[in-house]
């Protein structure tokens, strides 16, 4: 019995991508396979996990930084500069769904593996092509290829969900995201570098800086992740899934969360520079700040969850959402730099907080709905999650939409602040509507 529960069955693949190790059997809800087995395989894959979706987040939000480096030279405004950074954004919450699928259809470690070594396509034509004189179009196609990066988070939190039992989820995709959400400020702390040594002619040294950790990612999940054969897509998930109002309510409430630190991940930068007319390297000495504490503190909001339940977590975030927006509109109406920066780098903070605490109340949700029925409830949440993930990452195009409008219509970005306390306010008003009323409308455990 001991050596049939300690063993983990692999198998070479011959019909996918490529050879690679399948494990036929996983059982992470039984106590004695997870404690002699499946924690460390489970956490292997995780830290490879987390590298390939980090650097994946970095090439994602390449343009918040290369927008630093395009002066006179480029002869671009702040609006074209702002679509740079909405592209991106669009083309990564589009290519979000079908990755989340790949990782059934291919294998979880086959798909990391493609899915890195994609990372090249926007990152060796930005090396060879970035340089005074580049139409604007071809600066917009760069940018829109590094979409592909934000398919990457997608796949990473579809896989180790599957490595995990229900009572470590939200703190395994909480340190999943989290990890790889510190990509957006690794991305500016290598831009920063950068610009201290080398000034801001040499924008292609940041590109650079990725090509060889793409490269290493890609060989480290070769050789070190597995494929989860029973991470199958569901027949007709997400068809049924749709049909769930739950599924529309969390992309809301996912937009609300995911959607403001990536796009502010990618507009903070410009924000700071058109505001208060900063140079290119004092944006870049402050913008890491904001992206990096929301990364760190990510995990914090799935703990949280896990203890507290998600729904509560959640809403109180949206109010701190709100506030922190609130204190950005007057610092920007009195042209406080530092409280402006304060109000920021809580809006990132919370935000951070927010995405772990949404992602945690998917499988909560269909768990309490079905109680009975634990493999309909993995079903639907497998699939919600990538709904969530895919529509939630398009709160970025809207952010730096926002912004755009704002800037070109008042000169200033407080209107677009005001759209975000709104946005907020509707966030926790579902958020107590659906989840948090009278008991006998709740969903325990949510």
């Amino acid at each position: 019995m001991s050596a049939a529960i300690d063993t983990v069955t692999t198998v070479p693949e011959r019909r996918g991508l490529a050879r690679g190790r399948w494990i036929e059997d996983w059982r992470p809800e039984d106590p004695l396979f997870w404690a002699t087995t499946g924690a460390r395989v489970a956490r292997r894959n995780l830290i490879l996990s987390i590298l390939c979706e980090h650097v994946g987040f970095s090439v994602w939000t390449l343009w918040s930084v290369m927008v630093l480096f395009l002066g006179p030279k480029y002869h671009i405004d702040p609006a074209g500069k702002f679509l740079l950074t909405a592209v991106p954004a669009g083309v990564g919450s589009a290519v979000r769904l079908p990755y989340t699928f790949a990782v059934a259809r291919f294998g979880g470690r086959n798909w990391t593996v493609v899915s890195a070594l994609l990372l090249l396509l926007p990152t060796v034509p930005t090396v060879l092509l970035l340089k005074p004189g580049v139409s604007y179009s071809t600066l917009l196609v760069l940018a829109a290829v590094t979409g592909v990066g934000g398919g990457n988070f997608a796949s990473s939190m579809a896989n180790i969900n599957g490595f995990y039992p229900q009572r470590l989820k939200g703190w395994a995709l909480g340190l999943n995201a989290g990890g790889g959400n510190i990509g957006v400020a690794a991305v500016q702390l290598v831009a920063l570098a950068v610009l201290l040594t080398a000034g801001a002619t040499h924008p292609r040294l940041v590109v650079g800086v990725y090509i060889p950790l793409i490269v290493l990612v890609a060989l480290g999940a070769a050789l070190g992740m597995d494929n989860l054969r029973a991470a199958a897509n569901p027949k007709r998930a997400l068809r049924d899934v749709v049909r769930q109002p739950h599924a529309w309510v969390m992309s809301l409430l996912y937009i609300g969360t995911f959607g403001s630190f990536i796009g502010f991940g990618f507009a903070f930068g410009q924000v700071l520079q058109v505001q208060f007319a900063m140079k290119p390297v004092n944006a870049a000495e402050l913008t890491f700040l904001g992206p990096l504490i929301g990364s760190l503190i990510r995990p914090l909001g799935g703990a949280l969850a896990d203890r507290l339940g998600g729904a509560r977590v959640t809403a109180a975030n949206f109010v701190a959402m709100a506030a922190s927006a609130g204190l950005v509109l007057l610092a920007s109406g009195q042209h406080s730099k530092p409280l402006f920066l304060v109000g920021f780098i809580a809006l990132f903070t919370f935000s951070g907080i927010g995405n772990g605490s949404t992602y945690k109340m998917i499988p909560a949700i269909f768990k309490a709905k079905l109680p009975d029925r634990a493999a309909e409830a993995a079903r639907l949440s497998g699939a919600l999650i990538g709904i969530a993930g895919a529509v939630g990452a398009f709160g970025g195009v809207l952010v730096n939409v926002a912004f755009r409008q704002s800037f070109l219509t008042y000169h200033t970005g407080a209107a677009a602040y005001l759209a975000f306390i709104a946005c907020y306010a509707v966030c926790f008003l579902v958020t107590w509507a659906v989840y948090l009323r009278a008991w006998r409308y709740r969903l325990p455990g949510v």
